[in-house]
């Protein structure tokens, strides 16, 4: 084996001085001395060489995030026409968020004009590393997308990865695989029609009616259980005054005094009644007015 293998620079250069000429000349040398002359790296490349040392080896570990950049054969000018070369790119994050077992949750898609640069957010309901299901996501942006200068090139960047294990189907329903339908579903709709346009409902502690729900995100899960002192109707309306001879009151009052603290203050009492077309109805008095405000199924 040549010296070449386990040398270089200016330890060859002594060792070719000396007359050696492989690495059997240079294991009969006396280590101590080899030492002296060429450091103690040397001998221990020698040592793995042979196989009487360890070498360990690193494994190759992929990066923890994604950048990468494409230019454009020529200067584009419509968005939609950009899917296709974001696909290139798109392939390559599946390759890497499958090397990972990993998914993304959102990914940018960098538009590079001559003068400048503009953005396009791509978010997901769910974890996912699918280039088809991302590649859906971003046309539905760039559908939308006026382009006020043309492109020369793109990049594509996602960070934040998140453990991703692949599934198994069931044979009788797969209720994960129904979630995951759902999520694509809120997510092309969130791409199409914006981020604020579909959002979940979950309740909230408070007793006045239009105050005791709030917007969460899709799928999210309050711990918090809050139960209404008094029979509610599955059908909320806006309030809407009513004669007091066009009902017939049932079941009441129930108090409700709220809000004081937030420049919303109500104070109504509310009954169940039966209006004039039989539909059972939730009313409440306020300041000598009756107010219809829900009805129940």
């Amino acid at each position: 084996m040549p010296l070449e293998a386990i040398c270089d620079g200016e330890p060859l250069v002594f060792l070719r001085s000396i007359g050696l000429g492989n690495l059997g000349d240079l294991v009969r040398l006396p280590r101590e001395g080899l030492a002296r002359r060429c450091g103690q790296a040397l001998l221990d490349d020698l040592d793995r060489a042979l196989g009487a040392a360890p070498e360990p080896r690193a494994y190759f570990s992929p990066p923890p995030s994604f950048a990468a950049k494409l230019e454009l054969p020529a200067a584009v000018a419509h968005a939609e026409a950009l899917a296709l070369a974001a696909r290139r790119l798109l392939a390559r994050l599946e390759g890497l968020l499958a090397a990972r077992q990993a998914g993304v949750r959102a990914f940018t898609l960098t538009l590079i004009h001559e003068d400048g640069e503009s953005r396009i957010e791509v978010g997901l309901a769910s974890a996912a590393r699918d280039k088809e299901r991302l590649a859906r996501l971003l046309h539905e942006k760039l559908a939308l997308l006026q382009l006020a200068r043309p492109v020369e090139a793109i990049r594509l960047e996602a960070c934040d990865f998140t453990p991703l294990a692949e599934r198994s189907a069931g044979m009788f329903g797969d209720a994960s695989a129904e979630a995951e339908d759902w999520a694509r579903l809120v997510e092309r709709l969130r791409a199409r029609l914006g981020h604020a346009a579909v959002s979940g409902l979950a309740t909230q502690p408070d007793h006045r009616p239009e105050h005791a729900w709030r917007r969460v995100e899709p799928g999210e899960w309050d711990p918090r259980e809050f139960r209404q002192p008094g029979p509610r109707p599955s059908w909320l309306l806006q309030p809407k005054p009513v004669p007091e001879n066009s009902f017939r009151l049932l079941a009441g009052p129930e108090r409700i005094e709220s809000g004081w603290w937030d420049g919303d203050e109500a104070s109504r009492d509310y009954f169940v009644a039966r209006l004039a077309d039989e539909s059972l109805a939730w009313i409440y008095r306020e300041a000598g007015e009756w107010y219809l405000h829900g009805l129940f199924a």
